[in-house]
């Protein structure tokens, strides 16, 4: 049995203006060659199907093209909802496309964990190969009410334990069912934030003054968990069978630094250790971000042309310029477009930075909060306020109450001990 992951179509969606429907048409294409090439059974897609929950009409058509091919080529297909999904839209059609081997859990009920169990089978038999605990995304109201007085942090404990529970109850009824079965392998999906996840600027909160993260140690012992919600591809603190499989078109500018793919995981060989890989997709719309000043820009602008060998102006690269000047020039879209005149470049986003900023953005290498100390977090912050005459105070200060904090904790830490 082999099993393609991807998610995050957002199929529908509108980027800065432009339509996506060229590119999530030529994406289908080659998911149907793909499928084909490496004897997939099983696509799942792990949430955020469209990009909306109203989805244009062109969205729904690519839709049912992708139904109707992967049922065309004997390939079962499982979509869970994610956060921009409309529950009662994917429900619609559910038991419809049941009939042509598509599967759509649209919705988390906690009182039917068995409707989330779901068998898959290898292509051309009826011997179930494997379960998938097919959970989406999962919204609090449907698995938990809160209680009157309860502050944030009790409500964020309540909900990750719900959710766990949620969780490995569904994953009780496939061990129940895998053991009858022999022993086949329990997969699992979910589309959320875990602990460490490395997001984009597209990726929307989805438990705003709630859960933001969910523990990894938090899930099941999945054979394979299938993530989505972050668009960058990632295996999840650095095991092999944790991944989001990332969106297979680059959704926001800053995600272009990262190789959109499908993770294949093949059980053919073994049921017990599959093997997983990631498979590269083809780039289906150009598009650059550069910096600097006017020239550089069109220099830069000009040399991913020659590079890319752009002919056809019916498909332009689109570009996102950040102009690095402390002088301000007023006109710099009308600067930007004489110097690229007839070249087939459109510019979805101008924006301007100081050279002072920038220059700070290169001295902190792009860190992330999780990369820091306590300490360093302090020391950022003292650096970005220009304060150098209460530095010595500030820090005299935080160095005393940090470690009084730490004596407390500590102290805390004993009695419980």
């Amino acid at each position: 049995m082999k099993i393609l992951h991807t998610s995050d179509w957002h199929l529908g969606q509108y980027f800065m203006g432009k339509s996506r429907k060229s590119e999530h048409s030529a994406l289908i294409d080659w998911l149907f060659d793909c499928v084909e090439k490496n004897a997939i059974d099983l696509v799942l897609i792990a949430g955020d199907i469209f990009d909306t929950g109203s989805p244009p009409s062109y969205a729904r058509e690519l839709y049912n093209t992708l139904v109707l091919g992967l049922r065309h080529r004997h390939c079962q297909l499982v979509i869970v909802a994610g956060n921009h999904d409309s529950v009662s839209m994917l429900n619609e059609s559910s038991s419809l496309l049941a009939e042509l081997n598509t599967y759509v859990v649209a919705a988390a009920t906690p009182q039917q964990p068995h409707q989330h169990v779901i068998e898959l089978y290898e292509k051309g038999s009826d011997k179930v190969a494997g379960l998938l605990c097919a959970i989406p995304y999962i919204r609090p109201r449907d698995i938990v009410l809160s209680e009157a007085g309860e502050d944030e942090r009790g409500k964020q404990g309540l909900l990750a334990e719900q959710i766990k529970v949620f969780y490995h109850e569904v994953y009780q009824i496939a061990q129940e069912k895998s053991v009858a079965l022999g022993g086949v392998p329990i997969l699992g999906s979910g589309h959320l934030t875990t602990l460490g996840a490395s997001v984009s600027e597209s990726v929307r909160e989805i438990y705003v003054g709630s859960l933001e993260s969910f523990p990894l140690d938090f899930f099941p012992p999945f054979s394979y968990l299938a993530l989505g919600h972050i668009h960058r591809p990632q295996k999840v603190a650095g095991l092999e069978h944790v991944r989001y499989s990332g969106s297979p078109i680059a959704l926001s500018f800053d995600e272009l630094g990262s190789q959109k793919g499908v993770v294949i995981v093949d059980y053919s060989k073994s049921l017990a250790n599959p093997i997983i890989e990631t498979l590269s997709i083809p780039c289906f719309q150009p598009m650059l971000s550069v910096s600097g000043d006017i020239s550089c820009v069109v220099k830069a602008l000009k040399n991913a042309l020659d590079t890319l060998d752009l002919k056809d102006k019916e498909a332009p690269l689109w570009a996102e310029v950040t102009l690095v000047s402390d002088e301000y020039v007023s006109d710099l879209y009308r600067q930007l477009q004489q110097a690229l005149d007839d070249l087939p470049i459109e510019l979805l986003r101008v924006k301007r930075q100081l050279k002072t900023q920038a220059q700070a953005m290169d001295n902190t290498n792009q860190e992330t909060l999780s990369e820091l100390s306590v300490e360093q977090v302090f020391e950022r912050c003292l650096q970005s306020a220009h304060i150098e005459d209460e530095k010595p105070a500030l820090t005299r200060l935080f160095k005393h109450h940090y470690q009084g904090m730490l004596s407390k904790q500590q102290e805390l830490d004993n009695e419980n001990l």
